[in-house]
């Protein structure tokens, strides 16, 4: 059976992804978000990585989360420091909420874990729905360059108790008429050498052209598109290694 981040996949991006690790994301979403008073919405918001550095700031900021896990994680981070915001099990493309949010980030590339183009879009409608008018969207995309099959790649962690957690992933399908990958990942818990828990996780990841979804933001009915790269706010994307973060408003 496949699971998709559950227990073991959860605990792993916690020890990898700290809360207060920045890849330049979080200052940058501190700085772009600066004149928003009112609600601000995270779908896939994790262990809160993001969310905590942003509430620490004053923002007030709601989390949306599809995996328990991930949001159990979040809970006890929040609850350790004092922080108590409103977190909703929820998939990004079906989540309802009456409130309307001045702005819904995604960042990390979260979003192209939407790896079907209906449900990408419908989570935009939806965003769009729940968007003040004037309300930004922020979303960080990033290139798929590597689509080697069956090579694997290993990673270990050690957790704070000193076990082991293993790591094997490899991608086991590239579908490049509808654009995503599916790779296929096995986490392993180790215990004074002994195995005590296993996981597999199908994980897939969709990618975009740059000027593609460009066009399905305007289409959705978003306007004043900003194209940044590497969390350079306006920078046009020069490689297809970098980061890039479209911003437009409803």
């Amino acid at each position: 059976m496949t699971h998709f981040y559950h227990s073991l996949s959860a605990e792993v991006y916690d020890l990898d992804k700290p809360i207060g690790h920045s890849f330049g994301d979080v200052e940058y979403y501190i700085e772009r978000l600066a004149s928003c008073t009112g609600p601000i919405l995270e779908p896939a918001v994790g262990t809160g990585r993001i969310l905590i550095p942003l509430l620490e700031q004053g923002f007030h900021v709601e989390g949306v989360d599809s995996s328990p896990e991930m949001l159990a994680i979040c809970e006890k981070h929040c609850k350790n420091r004092g922080l108590s915001p409103a977190l909703m099990k929820a998939n990004m493309e079906s989540f309802t909420s009456s409130t309307k949010y001045e702005a819904i980030i995604v960042p990390t590339g979260s979003f192209l874990l939407l790896h079907k183009r209906d449900a990408s879009i419908q989570a935009l409608n939806n965003f769009y729905q729940h968007l003040i008018d004037g309300g930004r969207v922020i979303i960080d995309l990033f290139l798929q360059t590597d689509l080697v099959l069956e090579q694997p790649t290993t990673k270990t962690w050690r957790t704070n108790q000193g076990d082991l957690i293993t790591y094997e992933s490899k991608t086991i399908k590239v579908d490049y008429l509808h654009q995503y990958t599916i790779s296929l990942g096995r986490y392993e818990k180790w215990k004074n050498g002994a195995l005590i828990q296993t996981e597999l996780e199908q994980f897939p990841l969709r990618w975009y052209g740059i000027d593609e979804f460009k066009l399905i933001l305007k289409e959705v009915g978003f306007q004043n598109i900003v194209i940044s790269s590497d969390y350079q706010y306006g920078k046009e994307p020069t490689n297809a290694n970098q980061t890039i973060t479209f911003e437009a408003t409803k």
